[in-house]
C-alpha cells in the first residue's frame, strides 16, 4: 500500500521545466517516496523510459509499488546518484532527456524514527541513507576528534555553538558513549545556554542537519551526481536540481555557471583552473521557490530552491 506521506516538493514546476514527453528517458535520481517519479510517469506514457534511483532499498520497494500502474518501462536502480556514470553504463543507457534529483530527505526517512534522522523519537543514532553501506553517526562521533567535529557541526550546520557543543559532546562520549539520538539531543541541549536557544526550532536542530551530511558525503555526492548527470543528457535535455541548504544551492549555482561557460575561479588568477566550458544554458536564471500556498501545504517544501539547466 503506498503510504499517505510523501509530498513531491515544487512538482508542477518540475514538469513544466523538464517537459517531459512519450518516448523520452528521464531519470530520477533521488527516488524518495515516489511522487515525482508518478508524475513524469505519467507524462512519459506509454513510449518512454523512467530510470529510478535510490540508495535506500526500502525507498525503492515503496515506491515501485507506488508506480506499478504506470504503462511505460521503469527501470529501478538500488545507487547513489554520484555513481551515475556507472550505473547507467551497466544498464547500456547511453544519454537522457530528463534529469531530476531532489536532495531532500524524504519524508518517510525522518518519520520513521528507526533510521535516526530526528531527534523526536528514541532510536539508534545511524542517519544513514543507504543503511547497508558506510559508516553511522554514533561511528562518526567516535572518529571525529573535538577540532574536526566542531568542524563539521560549522561548515554543514552553521551552528554559531559548534565548538562548545563539540566539546560537551566529546566530553560525554568519554564518559559514556553516544548511540541513540535522544543521547545526542541532550548533549546538545545541556551545551547550548538556555537564553541562546532558538525559539523557532529545537536548538539539535542544525546540528542533526550537519552529522546528517557528514555521514551521507551528500556535498560530494552532489558535486560528483552534477558533473555526471550534464555529462549523460542528450542535446536538449535538462537537469533540474531541488535543493534545500544554501551549501547545496551554491554548488547547484555554480555549477551550472560552470557548465554555461562562467568562469568559477577567484580574481586574479592569470588563466582559468575550474574548467568553465559552455554546454548548457540556464533555463532558470534564479531558483524557483514554492508558493505561499505549496508551503501552507507541505512546510518541508519552505526552503527549496529549483534550478535548471539545458545541454546545447
Amino acid at each position: 500500500m503506498t503510504r499517505p506521506w510523501h509530498v513531491p516538493v515544487l512538482a508542477d514546476e518540475v514538469l513544466d521545466l523538464l517537459a517531459p514527453r512519450p518516448g523520452q528517458t528521464v531519470i530520477d535520481g533521488t527516488l524518495g517516496g515516489g511522487g515525482h517519479a508518478l508524475r513524469l510517469g505519467e507524462k512519459l506514457q506509454p513510449t518512454g523510459r523512467l530510470v529510478v534511483i535510490d540508495q535506500d532499498p526500502a525507498a525503492l520497494e515503496e515506491a515501485e509499488n507506488r508506480l506499478r500502474g504506470l504503462s511505460l518501462t521503469i527501470i529501478p536502480i538500488h545507487g547513489n546518484f554520484r555513481n551515475l556514470t556507472f550505473l547507467l553504463d551497466e544498464r547500456n543507457i547511453a544519454s537522457a532527456d530528463g534529469i531530476l534529483l531532489d536532495l531532500g530527505v524524504s519524508s518517510h526517512q525522518l518519520d520513521a524514527g528507526e533510521r535516526g534522522f530526528s531527534f523526536r523519537a528514541e532510536a539508534p543514532l545511524d542517519m544513514r541513507m543507504d543503511p547497508t553501506a558506510g559508516e553511522s553517526a554514533a561511528e562518526l562521533l567516535v572518529r571525529l576528534d573535538e577540532r574536526e567535529l566542531a568542524r563539521v557541526l560549522w561548515e554543514y550546520g552553521e551552528e554559531r555553538w559548534a565548538a562548545r557543543i563539540a566539546k560537551f559532546i566529546k566530553e560525554r562520549s568519554a564518559r559514556d558513549p553516544i548511540h541513540t539520538t535522544k543521547q545526542l539531543a541532550d548533549a546538545v541541549l545541556a551545551a547550548v545556554p538556555k537564553g541562546a536557544r532558538p525559539s523557532d526550532i529545537h536548538p539539535a536542530t542544525r546540528v542533526f542537519q550537519a552529522l546528517r551530511i557528514a555521514v551521507n558525503d551528500e556535498l560530494g555526492a552532489l558535486q560528483e551526481g552534477l558533473d555526471s548527470g550534464v555529462g549523460r543528457l542528450a542535446p536538449a535535455g535538462r537537469i533540474a536540481v531541488i535543493s534545500y541548504h544554501s551549501l547545496e544551492d551554491r554548488i547547484v549555482k555554480q555549477t551550472f555557471a560552470r557548465f554555461a561557460g562562467r568562469c568559477q575561479c577567484p580574481p586574479g588568477l592569470p588563466m582559468c583552473q575550474c574548467g568553465a566550458t559552455e554546454v548548457v544554458k540556464l533555463i532558470t536564471r534564479k531558483p524557483v521557490v514554492p508558493s505561499a500556498a505549496e508551503v501552507a501545504h507541505n512546510p518541508r517544501a519552505r526552503s527549496a530552491k529549483l534550478r535548471v539547466a539545458e545541454k546545447l
